[in-house]
């Protein structure tokens, strides 16, 4: 059974909780990583989200990628793929783990600049971060126990923001490109 969707108030603890991580990856991955971001909605200042501190750890070509996947798997964390996302590479950490979704990227590639710009807008926009905020909330209460429903009705919402901030033109694909439940967001 799927862990319920639930929306906790933003928390002032959760940038201490991705510093705290981040030290970890950038000790693990050593040269390999260019930068590690604090992405989602725990990356918003004031923002209510699930409480799941998600983060893209950025290598500067693909090349650096299965090396980066074998310095990972020395603390635990478990491969997963792309997960229906091409460019993003997912993992599983440790049970013992603060929660958080570590994501493999190659800088400034689709999923990276995505997660970036959508982060970005919501920090400095308090208009689109009420209104996501209460989409949210009702989303959550809509599909509790449906967590890639939850994620796949985001959707619209977060193309229409990265359309404003990249324009039509530098869109990186529809949206129904992606499969249900893939929200890179």
């Amino acid at each position: 059974m799927p862990t319920p969707v639930v929306i906790a108030n933003y928390d002032p603890e959760w940038p201490s909780q991705f510093e705290a991580l981040r030290a970890v990856f950038a000790d693990v991955l050593g040269d390999l990583v260019i930068s590690i971001d604090h992405v989602g909605s725990t990356a918003v200042p004031g923002l209510a989200a699930k409480p799941i501190i998600d983060f893209d750890m950025a290598v500067a070509d693909a090349s650096q990628v299965p090396e980066a996947i074998t310095r990972l798997a020395t603390i635990n964390y478990k491969h997963e793929g792309d997960l229906g996302i091409p460019g993003r590479e997912a993992f599983r950490p440790p049970e013992d783990t603060v929660r958080h979704h570590p994501y493999l990227v190659v800088s400034g590639n689709e999923p990276h600049t995505r997660h970036i710009t959508f982060r970005d807008r919501l920090r400095r926009d308090a208009t689109a971060r009420a209104e996501y905020e209460t989409l949210k909330r009702q989303l959550a209460e809509r599909h509790r126990d449906d967590p890639e429903n939850y994620s796949y009705s985001k959707t619209e919402f977060v193309e229409r923001i990265l359309a404003e901030e990249l324009g039509d033109a530098h869109r990186f694909g529809p949206p129904q490109d992606r499969r249900p439940g893939a929200t890179d967001t």
